[in-house]
């Protein structure tokens, strides 16, 4: 059975061009189904054995992970993990089951954190002068970060994935690698190029072409991890809620574009969304607005509704 996942590990990684995140989040889930049906059937489970095993058992799965108060979503994706295992050795070692197929996956709500207020963005970087007053240069480069996720709503592991060449002479375009490793063209703003550029200039570390944009105190390459923490204390100094994240500050790149008249096809390109209907949840975000552009702008919204409104409309 090692060997049968090995090779599916490496099928996602060389094949499918998974991160190495997402590959052993798929391994994960694995183990967890084989291990509980190790238990549940009280026997060990050999290769041959994946072609017997029922709906009975799949559902029993779903219901342990249940009672272990997994969320909805992480049962989702660990349905989807081994549907897709099962697609695979379906394939390469013609071990067919039809009772995967049969399972439905927990229905997932899907929610999209809140938009921040842009006065709130604008005072982060103050904040950070503030917070950083010891090491200045941290301050330059945490702000170049939020304008980065802000400015054009990057993922925080592009931003940190950056090199010092990809933002050479200040382009007006980066090229992003976002995930499935799918490539796509993100404008780049005068103000954050700015950002970038003070943050090089007061980095005490020689900016190396090839080497992360995004620097640790200690010069090593900044993690993911550290720019949460960074958000922390800027939600801690300037009092916001808990939704204020570093995803946040992308989401709320990609509700102030929708709510200014982008068009959810161009949208879904600068964010790099597989799906448009990933982007469409952006629409629900802004509903109140858009319902007050409406009653300002229809006709129907401007008028008493025993006015003339057809006489109105031609002038």
């Amino acid at each position: 059975m090692k060997e049968i996942i090995a090779d599916f590990i490496d099928y996602l990684l060389n094949t499918k061009q998974y991160s190495i995140h997402t590959a052993t989040a798929y391994e994960t889930d694995i183990h967890d189904f084989l291990n509980f049906y190790t238990r549940w059937s009280n026997s060990e489970l050999l290769p041959n054995d994946l072609s017997q095993i029922d709906t009975i058992a799949f559902r029993a799965w779903l219901a342990d992970r249940a009672r272990r108060n997994l969320e909805h979503k992480s049962t989702a994706r660990a349905l989807s993990s081994l549907r897709s295992f099962y697609k695979f050795i379906a394939k390469k070692y013609d071990i067919q089951n039809e009772a995967i197929s049969l399972i439905s996956s927990p229905k997932v709500p899907r929610k999209l954190s809140k938009a921040i207020e842009s006065t709130d963005v604008a005072d982060m970087k103050s904040a950070l002068t503030a917070i950083d007053e010891k090491n200045p240069w941290v301050a330059t480069r945490d702000w170049a970060l939020v304008t980065l996720l802000f400015g054009c709503g990057l993922r925080i592991s592009e931003a940190l994935s950056l090199t010092v060449q990809d933002v050479k002479n200040a382009p007006d375009i980066l090229h992003i690698i976002g995930k499935g490793k799918k490539e796509r063209i993100v404008p780049v703003l005068p103000a954050v190029n700015e950002a970038i550029a003070k943050y090089l200039a007061t980095c005490p570390y020689p900016p190396v072409p090839d080497k992360p944009l995004f620097r640790s105190v200690k010069g090593l390459p900044m993690s993911a991890r550290m720019a949460e923490k960074t958000v922390e204390k800027l939600r801690a100094y300037l009092q916001l809620p808990d939704y204020v994240t570093p995803h946040a500050l992308r989401h709320t790149f990609a509700t102030a574009l929708l709510s200014h008249g982008a068009d959810l096809r161009s949208l879904q390109e600068l964010l790099g969304h597989a799906s448009l209907s990933t982007t469409q949840l952006y629409t629900k975000v802004n509903m109140a607005e858009i319902n007050n552009i409406y009653a300002h702008a229809h006709p129907f919204a401007k008028h008493d509704p025993n006015d003339d409104i057809n006489d109105d409309i031609k002038e």
